[in-house]
Order: C-alpha cells, then structure tokens, then sequence
C-alpha cells in the first residue's frame, strides 16, 4: 500500500509524536509498503512561537497537492493539525477522498496556558478538523474518553510500542551521584510541569534529561539538579537505565512514551494520577501513581525492576502498527499484509 503521512513533527525535532512515526513508517516500510511523509523540512517556515526550533510550514497548500499528486497513495493520514494538516485536509476534501487522522497532543491545554485562550474557543476547531476523518486515532483510553466528551466522532484507540533492544536493564553509567537517582527526561518547556519534580525534597539526586527553551532557566534555579541537555539514543537509554525511579510530572501528555522506555529499562515510574500515566502505569508493579509526587517517587523504590521491564514489552511497535493499517481507509480496497 502506497500511505501518505502528513506531519509537522519530524526529525530532527526529538518527540513522542516522532518517535512514534519513525517506528511505525519503519515497520511498515519492512513489510514492502511505501511512505510519503509531507513534513516542514520540504516547505518555507516560520518558527513556531515560544519554540524556536520548532518550525512550521508557510503557506504549503499547493505543495502538498502537487506531492500528493505525484504520489497518488492508497490512504492518507494526517498526524498534526498545523498548515500542513490543514492543508491535507482541504485536498482530501476537494477531491472526496477518504482520510485518517491522529490526536497526538492536548493543544487547547497548551494554548489555554501559553496564551490564555479558553478551550471553549479552540476545542470546537479541533473537532472540526477530526471529525472530518473516517477515524481519529488516540494513544490511550482515557483521552478516547475525552474526546468523545468533546462531540468528537470515530475516535479509535492506538496505543505505542517500545524499543526492546535499545531499552533494557543495563549495568549504570552513572558513579558520581549519590543514590537514590531520580530521573525525568524530555523536552524541557513549561507544559511538561517540570518544577514539580525539581522542587521535590527527595534523597539522593535528581537529573533531567533532554534539550528545550527553559534548559539555561532551569539550570541557574536549580544548581543542585543535574541537567545534561539532549543525549544520543544509545547514551540515553544507558542513563535512564541507570536511574532508580523515573519521575514523569506532566500532567497535560496524552501518553507519555518515555515512562515505557523507563519501565523497558527496568526503572519503575512515579507520576501523578492523569491522562497517560493512568492508562501507562501499572499502578503496583510498574510504577506509582500518587497525587502526592514526593510520595510516588519513595513507593516506586520497592517496586520490581523485573515486573517493570516485564510489563513494559508487552507494548511493541508492530501491534501499533498493525493498528495502524486496519484503521486506515484506502480510497480503494487493497490487501494489506
């Protein structure tokens, strides 16, 4: 099957909605279907505010029409709802042809705490946007839950896979801290409620892990909290591997994909009560989750590292995308693999 992914987020840019799709098109590559991925690298950009090294792309409609129509792909799915999702949007529906698409992030949570906009102002254009598809796809029960709430239609489950090999217990990297090791990864920016693990008062030591706009802030309040800015996949997953509790304090991910690749490493999860940690965590085996964060973190010491790992491999990237594939919806029928 010839597929058409439509994203705003590629590389180089480090996510969970990256990380996803880079798997995903790999997988699926390897069972002989071809990927067009339409990304902002291919088009004029702006960057997008607050994230400077996030671009999005300027005016791509013609862009997009004209690849779409030199790739004429069986199904088309639309990742992100940016210019360039917008602007898939608008071809699939001049030309009636079918679509999918996926919920990725919580966008009116974003802009509600960037910019003050209501989410009354800006949930209706979300679901304007999905409801359009023959299927919107989310990463966890509970958001499913959400949007059908919100009046969105065909909202369909899709979990995410892990790593196994790249994630995995693994002997520390880490001597020069004190034990206990907490550790939080990912991008560093105000919706990721970073403050409320780095405000904790916790044995041992705390490190943060991954690149983004408030690294230099953060690392000026915070002299005592180890911060080592963006690390290569394979130094990555050694460093969370060399941890004894993952702290995840987001309270506003829709998943949450790095507390699977800590679990996978064999380090428990400690989180708060919410959409992603709800539906990730096993609460008792894998991780804790605590409304009380500092309580969370010293619980998930006990924990098994053994169970952690165990249960964290039970998520892989071929069921996700062989949810994928019986989600999609081909302008014609064909046979998938």
């Amino acid at each position: 099957m010839k597929i058409a992914l439509i994203t705003e987020a590629w590389h180089p840019q480090v996510n969970g909605v990256v990380t996803t799709w880079t798997h995903v098109t790999r997988e699926l590559t390897g069972r002989g279907h071809e990927f067009l991925v339409v990304h902002a690298g291919q088009f004029r950009t702006l960057p997008f505010p607050r994230y400077p090294d996030v671009r999005v792309a300027l005016m791509p409609g013609r862009g997009v029409a004209r690849m779409l129509d030199g790739f004429e792909p069986d199904a088309i799915h639309i990742a992100t709802e940016g210019p360039l999702g917008m602007a898939a949007r608008r071809y699939c529906m001049r030309h009636k042809l079918p679509f999918t698409t996926s919920y990725h992030t919580h966008f009116p949570d974003y802009l509600k705490r960037y910019f003050g906009m209501p989410v009354s102002w800006t949930f209706p254009y979300f679901r304007k946007f999905h409801n359009a598809a023959a299927a919107t796809l989310v990463p966890t029960p509970r958001v499913k839950t959400e949007l059908d709430s919100q009046g969105f239609r065909h909202v369909v489950t899709w979990s995410r896979g892990v790593d196994a090999e790249l994630f995995h217990p693994m002997a520390s990297i880490i001597d020069d801290l004190p034990r206990p090791i907490f550790v939080c990864s990912g991008r560093v920016c105000i919706e990721k409620n970073l403050p409320a693990f780095l405000n904790l008062d916790l044995p041992g030591s705390k490190l943060v892990v991954g690149p983004g706009p408030l690294l230099k802030t953060y690392r000026r309040k915070y002299p005592n909290v180890r911060f080592t800015g963006y690390l290569p996949p394979k130094v990555f997953a050694a460093t969370v591997a060399s941890a004894d509790v993952f702290v995840f304090p987001s309270v506003t991910d829709t998943f949450g994909l790095v507390m699977l690749e800590a679990m996978a490493c064999g380090v428990p999860v400690a989180a708060f009560p919410v959409t992603g940690p709800i539906d990730v965590v096993r609460h008792g085996v894998s991780g804790i989750l605590n409304a009380d964060l500092r309580e969370a973190a010293l619980a998930a010491l006990t924990l098994r590292r053994e169970d952690c790992r165990e249960y964290a491999t039970h998520f892989t990237w071929r069921d996700c995308a062989d949810k994928l594939l019986a989600t999609l919806k081909p302008r014609t029928p064909v046979v998938v693999p």
